[in-house]
């Protein structure tokens, strides 16, 4: 049997990261040595050398300096953090020059798979109008959500243009995070999307990306290049 991956999961807290904890610390493929809270960024520099990987769910603010610690102490970091400004985007990116780094908004293989296939659906159809609806819990700070900018941005890039998407956001009830893109042509609508049930579905994927990330070289990785989609 192979040796479990020690891991940190920063965030540990919070409504996805307690999940990603709870399913790592009953998964034989794991060792979990650290629940991190989002406020102990600046101690976490001694922790970060003892993992074989480090998953974050916390705050920009937070993930930023995660992030630098990992690039630090060159050990593989996966962060699901959304609301990063570009700035702090290029921050956490930059760590990828000393260690793998995968980000994602969203850890599902099946929210991949949409952007894939919007990606395709835009750029076969270029002169039908696309626009976004996100719904999420009412608990959720950032609107439009990170799924839907990556979902823009994916119509973008299948466009090979910079136009904007017009993206309607709510937040409601429990909601755990549905998305949906429409692309509208003369008596027609293509609708393509996903409804997430459970955020189980996002802690496995983030544990399956840390399990994929630590066996990788230094540089930027996403959920396309995991399911090779790139």
């Amino acid at each position: 049997m192979a040796t479990p991956l020690k891991i940190a999961v920063c965030g540990a807290s919070g409504r996805t990261g307690s999940r990603v904890a709870a399913l790592a610390a009953t998964d034989p493929r794991f060792h979990l040595l650290a629940r991190v809270g989002r406020a102990q960024a600046a101690e976490f520099e001694d922790e970060a050398g003892a993992c074989g990987a480090v998953i974050d769910f916390t705050t920009p603010e937070s993930c930023v300096k995660f992030a630098a610690a990992c690039g630090r102490a060159k050990v593989p970091f996966v962060t699901g953090t959304t609301g990063l400004t570009d700035v702090q985007r290029a921050l956490v990116a930059a760590a990828a020059r000393k260690t793998p780094v995968f980000m994602a908004p969203n850890f599902s293989r099946g929210v991949t798979m949409l952007l894939h296939l919007a990606s395709e659906a835009a750029r076969r159809l270029p002169d039908y109008d696309a626009a976004i609806l996100e719904t999420h819990h009412k608990g959720k700070k950032d609107a439009p959500s990170g799924t839907a900018l990556r979902l823009a941005q994916a119509v973008a890039e299948g466009r090979r243009c910079d136009a904007a998407v017009p993206t309607a956001s709510q937040r409601i009830g429990g909601v755990v995070g549905d998305h949906s893109l429409t692309l509208a042509g003369p008596f027609e609508r293509l609708t393509l999307s996903h409804a997430a049930e459970s955020r189980d579905a996002f802690a496995l994927g983030a544990l399956e990306a840390a399990l994929w990330t630590a066996r990788k070289r230094p540089g930027l990785y996403d959920m396309l290049d995991l399911m090779g989609l790139r």
